[in-house]
C-alpha cells in the first residue's frame, strides 16, 4: 500500500514536531528518527502513536544513545514507553547490538525487555536466549529462563540464569552451567567469565574434562584461551591410571602437566601405590611424577605395605614398567624390614629394590666410619656399599638380598647389652623364608666373624673369633641357629675373661639401631620442622545481587507516580493497587519482587512514638 502525499506530509510534520519537543527536553524522551506510516490512537491510550515501516526502511527511534529499529512500534508518548515488533534491533554505541522479535523499553526507567530469539552481541561474544532484561542504568543484561553465550576461541556456555556486566565485560552464570569446547568440557555450579580475556572462575563442584584428563575442584580458575588453570579447593586430576590431589594445583592441558602445593596425594590405580608430599609435578605424556617436601611412597600390599621416604621421589615408566627413585636421606619401612640409604631404586616389574650410597656424601675424615646403606630384619642389621633386595611382585614375598662389597651383618647378643655377633666379608647373599624373615646368609670371600657362644641354658661359654674363605649361617626367629665355615679356616674360641673388650668388634663395626625406623612416623624423625607456604588462593564466590534491586524498583515507583500521581499512598496500598493494574514500566518485573522491596521499605520506616500526654 502506497502512502498518499498528504499522509507523507502529515507524518513528516509530526516527526518534526516530536523531534522539537524531544530536543527541548534534552533528549530525555524517546525520539522518532523515522516513523514510516504513522497513526494517532489517542482514543485507545493518551499519546499513543502506532508506527509501521514502509518499503524504504524500518522504523527508527533513539533514546539517549540507544538506536532502535523495528517493523512496527507502539509509542506511548505520555508514558515515554515504546513497544517494538518484528526484526527489532537495539544498538548502543559500538559495543552492544541486540536483536529480538519483540522489545519494550521505558525511557523513564531505562529498562528494556526483549523476547523471541533474543541475540545480544558484544565485541567478544554472542548471547542468545528467549527472554532478556536490559538495564541501561546499571549497564547489565539478565536472563533467568536459560541462555547460551558463544565465544569463538572459548566455546559455548549454557546456563539456567545469566547476567552480563557490560562495563566489566563479565558474564556471571548460575545453575546447570556448561562450557563446551572441541577440546574440553566444563561443568560447574557458578561461573564468572570475562569475555575479553576468556578467563573463567569456577565455584562449587566443577569438572573440566578433556581427552587426556578429568579435573575436579570446588574453587578454581581456567584460561580458556591457553587451556591452563588452577584449583584451590578439593582439587583432583585424573590422568588415565593416576589420581592427583592437592590443596593448590596448577594444570596445563596443552602439555598434560600439573603441579601442586601442600597435602598432595598421587594414587596409581593400577599398581596400587600412593605418593604423598607437599610439592609435586606430574607429566602424563612422560609417565612421570616428581614429588618433594616430606615425600612418601607407599606400595600398597594386601599383607604388608612398603613405605619409602626421601627428600625427593620420582616415579617413571608405563604402568607395567614402573620405577620409583628416592633421592637423599632415604628411609624404608615395612613391618618385617626397614632400611636407610642415600638413594633407593625400585623396579616394580622385576621386584628389585636397590639401596645405594653416594661416596661424595660420605665423611672425608679418614678415621670416620663410612656411612653405608643399611637394612634391618628382625634383630639383624646388614650393611654394605650397595644392597639389592629381590621380591616376587605377584606374591609380595621377599626372595633374597645381595650386599656388594664390605658386607657387614650384626645381631645383638640375647643377654649381654654391649655384646654383638658380627660377620663381615666382601659379599653377602641372603635368603628369606615364607614369613619374610632371613633364613640363610652366606658371606663370600674374606669372611670374618665374632660369635658369643651360649649353651641351651643361654650361658656364655666362650667367644668365637674366626677368619675363613666363606661362612654360611642359618637363622631361626632372628637368632643364629647354625653356622659353617669354609676354606682356610682360622678360628678360636676364647673364655670371656681372656678376650679383650677392645677386640670384640670387627673393623668397620657400626651399630646403627638408633637410626632404625620402627614405624611410618619414624621415617620423618630426622626431618626439619615442616613449614608449608600459605596459599593465597581465590576470593570466595560472591552471589549475584538482585537484578531487580531497590534502586530499580525506585525508578519504577518514580515512573508510576509520574503516570498516576497520588498523595499519601503507603507502600502496602501501593501493593494492592499494583495487583489490580500494573503500569507499563513495571509489567515485566515479577510482582512478588516489587511487593518484597516495597514491604522492606515499609518496615524500614521509623515508628512514630505516641504522645504520653
Amino acid at each position: 500500500m502506497l502512502q498518499q502525499p498528504s499522509q507523507k506530509l502529515l507524518s513528516f510534520f509530526f516527526c518534526l514536531l516530536f523531534f522539537g519537543l524531544s530536543f527541548a527536553q534534552e533528549q530525555k524522551r524517546i525520539e522518532i528518527k523515522y516513523s514510516g506510516f504513522l497513526e494517532f490512537k489517542e482514543e485507545e491510550a493518551p499519546g499513543l502513536k502506532v508506527m509501521t515501516r514502509d518499503d524504504t526502511q524500518q522504523i527508527h527511534v533513539i533514546h539517549e544513545g540507544v538506536n532502535m529499529y523495528c517493523d512496527q512500534a507502539l509509542l506511548y508518548s505520555e508514558d515515554n514507553f515504546i513497544e517494538a515488533y518484528g526484526n527489532v534491533k537495539m544498538i548502543q554505541g559500538d559495543t552492544i547490538n541486540m536483536t529480538a522479535k519483540y522489545v519494550e523499553y521505558s525511557g523513564k526507567t531505562k529498562l528494556a525487555f526483549a523476547s523471541g530469539k533474543v541475540v545480544l552481541t558484544e565485541p567478544n561474544s554472542t548471547l542468545t536466549t528467549d527472554t532478556l532484561y536490559f538495564d541501561r542504568v546499571k549497564q547489565q543484561s539478565y536472563y533467568k529462563s536459560g541462555g547460551k553465550v558463544v565465544r569463538d576461541s572459548s566455546g559455548t556456555i549454557t546456563s539456567r540464569i545469566g547476567r552480563y556486566y557490560m562495563n566489566e565485560e563479565k558474564y556471571q552464570f548460575v545453575k546447570n552451567v556448561v562450557l563446551t569446547h572441541p577440546d574440553y568440557k566444563i561443568k560447574t555450579r557458578h561461573l564468572d567469565f570475562y569475555s575479553e580475556s576468556g578467563h573463567a572462575y569456577l565455584y562449587g563442584p566443577s569438572t573440566i574434562v578433556t581427552d587426556e584428563s578429568k579435573t575436579y575442584c570446588e574453587k578454581g580458575f581456567y584460561d580458556t584461551e591457553n587451556k591452563t588453570g588452577y584449583g584451590v579447593k578439593k582439587t583432583k586430576i585424573e590422568y588415565d591410571n593416576r589420581v592427583f590431589e592437592g590443596d593448590s594445583m596448577y594444570f596445563d592441558n596443552n602439555r598434560s602437566f600439573a603441579s601442586a602445593t601442600n597435602n598432595i596425594t598421587v594414587t596409581d590405580t593400577i599398581n596400587k601405590s600412593i605418593i604423598k608430599g607437599h610439592y609435586a609435578e606430574v607429566y602424563k605424556d612422560k609417565d612421570s611424577v616428581f614429588i618433594t617436601k616430606r615425600a612418601l611412597a607407599i606400595s600398597v600390599q594386601e599383607n604388608d605395605s612398603i613405605y619409602i621416604h626421601a627428600d625427593t621421589l620420582m616415579v617413571t615408566g608405563k604402568p607395567d614398567k614402573r620405577i620409583t627413585r628416592a633421592f637423599r636421606n632415604t628411609k624404608m619401612y615395612k613391618s618385617d624390614m626397614s632400611g636407610k640409604a642415600d638413594s633407593i631404586h625400585v623396579n616394580h616389574q622385576t621386584g628389585l629394590t636397590q639401596l645405594i650410597n653416594l661416596s661424595r656424601l660420605s665423611s672425608k675424615d679418614a678415621f670416620a666410619v663410612k656411612r653405608r646403606p643399611v637394612i634391618w630384619n628382625l634383630e639383624n642389621q646388614i650393611s654394605g656399599d650397595t644392597i639389592h633386595i629381590k621380591s616376587n611382585p605377584e606374591t609380595e614375598k621377599l626372595d633374597s638380598l645381595i650386599v656388594f662389597y664390605d658386607a657387614f651383618l650384626i645381631s645383638k647378643d640375647t643377654i649381654s647389652e654391649d655384646s654383638f655377633n658380627q660377620i663381615s666379608g666382601k659379599r653377602l647373599i641372603g635368603l628369606f623364608d615364607d614369613k619374610n624373615n632371613l633364613r640363610q646368609v652366606d658371606i663370600i670371600k674374606n669372611a670374618e666373624s665374632i660369635f658369643f657362644a651360649r649353651n641351651d641354658k643361654q650361658e656364655l661359654f666362650g667367644i668365637d673369633k674366626a677368619k675363613s674363605g666363606s661362612i654360611s649361617i642359618f637363622f631361626a626367629d632372628g637368632q643364629i641357629e647354625q653356622y659353617n665355615r669354609y676354606n682356610q679356616v682360622d678360628a678360636k674360641t676364647y673364655p670371656e675373661a681372656d678376650f679383650p673388650k677392645n677386640s670384640r668388634k670387627l673393623r668397620g663395626f657400626d651399630w646403627r639401631e638408633e637410626e632404625r625406623p620402627k614405624s611410618v612416623e619414624d621415617l620423618f624423625s630426622e626431618d626439619p620442622p615442616l613449614k608449608l607456604p600459605k596459599i593465597k588462593g581465590l576470593d570466595d564466590y560472591v552471589p549475584q545481587k538482585e537484578f531487580f534491586d531497590e534502586s530499580m524498583i525506585g525508578r519504577i515507583d518514580k515512573a508510576e507516580k509520574a503516570e498516576k500521581p497520588k498523595k499519601n499512598v503507603s507502600n502496602k496500598d501501593k501493593i494492592k493497587n499494583n495487583k489490580k493494574k500494573r503500569s507499563k514500566a513495571a509489567r515485566q518485573v515479577p510482582q512478588h519482587i516489587i511487593d518484597s522491596v516495597n514491604l522492606k521499605k515499609e518496615n524500614k520506616k521509623p515508628m512514630i512514638k505516641e504522645n504520653s500526654n
